[in-house]
């Protein structure tokens, strides 16, 4: 049970919260728990997502990208619920193949065989593992892979955004409410709360 309210509002006046949640909904088919968390402090609820928004449509990476940069952080950070969030966004809302988004979430950059999501992924990873240790070598594969500085900052800033929602969920318990599978294909058995 998540350690705050999960803040479920009959009815939704504010445009910026409805736009939001239309928003959500196509993406993952309904509005998840993480969203009616984050609903205890709405005013910073509506700036985070607009900086989400920036994040993921502003940028040089592709939504596909920012998916996958949001299940591999996700995973590391040991989030089930974050993970799950993205896989639901890569799988459902930009209909990517089921069984290429799973063998993601088992494998990770491993399973990517395209040159420059492999980059990216392994990049945002060392980022959020180890930002001090990035080496000017990693940073120019990122600028073979295509990006410009404009898309090597927007990396790093989404590594950032979606580790802190990682924290969120994670220190708040939010209440699972993806399909089951996504949590058991990236974490097993361990991480899963009863």
């Amino acid at each position: 049970m998540a350690r705050v309210k999960i803040v479920k509002p009959e009815k939704v006046d504010d445009p910026v919260v409805r736009e939001i949640f239309d928003w959500v909904t196509q993406m993952e088919g309904s509005v998840p728990n993480h969203f009616y968390v984050e609903m205890n402090f709405p005013e910073f609820f509506k700036a985070k997502l607009g900086a989400t928004k920036v994040l993921w449509q502003m940028g040089e990476l592709s939504m596909n990208e920012i998916q996958h940069v949001g299940i591999a952080v996700s995973k590391a950070n040991g989030c089930p619920y974050c993970t799950a969030a993205f896989c639901t966004i890569l799988n459902h809302g930009l209909k990517a193949d089921e069984g290429e988004v799973k063998q993601f979430v088992v494998e990770g950059a491993q399973a990517v065989r395209d040159g420059r999501l492999r980059t990216i992924v392994e990049f945002a990873l060392r980022v959020n593992n180890d930002a001090a240790g990035i080496t000017d070598q990693e940073i120019a594969q990122l600028r073979k892979a295509g990006l410009t500085d404009k898309g090597i900052v927007q990396l790093c800033h989404l590594a950032s955004d979606f580790a802190s929602y990682n924290r969120l969920n994670l220190a708040l318990q939010t209440d699972y409410d993806y399909r089951d599978m996504w949590r058991q294909l990236a974490f097993g058995d361990r991480n899963v709360r009863r």
